[in-house]
């Protein structure tokens, strides 16, 4: 992921006017939708990166972005006609640049109608746009406002560094107005020197209590050849920047995070003039371990919001991660699928023709509906799911932000900036797209498409993109 250039920046610019506009002309209603927020799957360009701190080379931070506003949205409306909406996007969904395996659901949150359907229940590859379903599920089983806990604790002169599944860590000191580095482990090492010194201890070991995530590090469906690009890191309860080694968003990854991480922090400790051995090893702390420090990470609402935003394949298999273990079903890659799926069950959410062999998408194993996507992102948008907002404000915003600041460049698909705000998702033959829509009269509609055999990608993301900006014209 590339700097952002100084002609993108200035387009950025033109069209949040556009959005700004289109914002006072639709203040009309009650219900409004608040927030700012690597796709082996997406292409796209992304949000720019930074470096995360200069004692690590190569780590990175990417950068966090203002709140933006999406358009006010009436909950007295028009509704839509099924008929006539079918009758304007028949072209679209016969696309050949589709291919012959599609899926279509366009659903109404108020009332519950599939307005226009197509295959809407056959099972194909979601790609990115799983984590909608991963992030949707976190959210519901750990709560917004919660948040990780990356801890020291001591029994004679061993420290032991506690992972509590935060894999945004920073390397330096805690940044608060931060999502990846919310939690430094610079100021876990202050916090932790400063307890040993008061107890006497001058030097001591790091060992790398890592043991919340069990089982390979690596799902199903997943190659070596995703860490060496940099498409997702092994998943550690422990990491700084999801593993990233150098600057960049699709950048090689550690192959062991977590013990990268256990290094940085052990370096971090002799910062603050202990004496360090230098070999860091692996081991579960000991039950009654004096604890020395702590750092908490951003809460789950902004991981989820950073998670979709950058189509962070590596938060997301976190957050699906945490599902399982809250819910007690176990802390390995095959618990993770239905962990979410079981969760999202409780709300009603049909997902009995639902398979995820990860929590991200990256793997061309999971199988979706298109029914399923649209009924959590209506979940999402209802009165009675306050707290699983951030699926929605996490979703990138058509011509502004995230995977769709530099899509839906057409003449035709220009009117459509700031009213699609939606999750990408893109594999070898697969491309999908997942989100909300305003139309022309104020309707808030969720919508899904997915298409498994599309015989170009960027042919296919065009496709996809005349569809939604069809869809948010519509005055049906």
């Amino acid at each position: 992921m590339s700097d952002v250039t100084q002609r993108t920046a200035k387009r950025l610019v033109l069209r949040l006017t556009v959005v700004l506009a289109v914002l006072v002309a639709a203040l009309i209603a009650a219900l409004t939708v608040l927030g700012p927020f690597g796709d082996r799957q997406s292409g796209s360009p992304q949000e720019a990166i930074g470096p995360l701190t200069d004692r690590v080379p190569g780590a990175v931070l990417p950068q966090q972005q203002s709140r933006a506003v999406l358009p006010a949205v009436s909950t007295d409306a028009p509704e839509i006609s099924a008929t006539k909406l079918t009758q304007r996007m028949r072209e679209l969904m016969a696309s050949k640049d589709l291919g012959k395996s599609v899926s279509v659901d366009v659903l109404d949150p108020l009332t519950g109608e599939h307005l226009l359907s197509r295959a809407a229940g056959a099972a194909r590859t979601p790609a990115s746009t799983a984590k909608l379903l991963t992030t949707t599920a976190a959210l519901s089983a750990l709560g917004s406002q919660h948040t990780l806990s990356t801890t020291t604790v001591g029994e004679g002169r061993t420290v032991y560094l506690v992972g509590g599944g935060d894999v945004l860590l920073g390397a330096g000191e805690s940044d608060e107005g931060a999502v990846n580095g919310h939690a430094g482990l610079a100021t876990l090492a202050e916090q932790t020197a400063a307890a040993l010194e008061a107890s006497g201890q001058s030097s001591v070991r790091v060992i790398l209590d890592d043991t919340l995530f069990e089982g390979p590090a690596m799902a199903a469906g997943w190659d070596q050849s995703d860490v060496n690009i940099g498409y997702v890191a092994p998943v550690y309860s422990v990491e700084i920047s999801a593993g990233r080694l150098k600057e960049g968003n699709y950048v090689p990854r550690s192959q062991d995070p977590g013990m990268a991480a256990a290094k940085v922090f052990a370096e971090a400790l002799a910062d603050q003039g202990l004496k360090v051995s230098k070999k860091v090893t692996r081991g579960e702390a000991p039950e009654g371990a004096t604890p020395l420090g702590e750092v908490k990470s951003a809460t789950i609402g902004d991981q989820v919001e950073f998670t979709l935003d950058h189509s962070d394949n590596t938060a997301a298999e976190a957050l699906g991660r945490l599902v399982a273990i809250e819910r007690g079903e176990g802390a390995t890659f095959t618990d993770t699928g239905p962990a979410v799926l079981a969760e999202l069950a409780e709300h009603d959410v049909p997902v009995d023709e639902t398979s995820l062999a990860d929590g991200s998408g990256l793997s061309a194993q999971s199988a979706i509906p298109v029914q399923t996507l649209t009924a959590v992102l209506a979940l999402a948008a209802s009165d009675e799911s306050q707290g699983l907002r951030p699926v929605l404000t996490g979703m990138p915003i058509a011509g502004v932000s995230g995977t769709l600041a530099e899509r839906f460049e057409a003449k035709s698909e220009k009117p459509a900036t700031g009213l699609v705000r939606a999750k990408t998702g893109t594999l070898s033959g697969v491309s999908s797209l997942a989100g909300t829509v305003v139309v022309t009269d104020g309707r808030l509609l969720t919508f899904a498409v997915m298409a498994d055999q599309v015989p170009s990608t960027v042919a296919a993301r065009e496709a996809l993109d005349a569809f939604a900006a069809e869809l948010a014209g519509c005055g049906c």
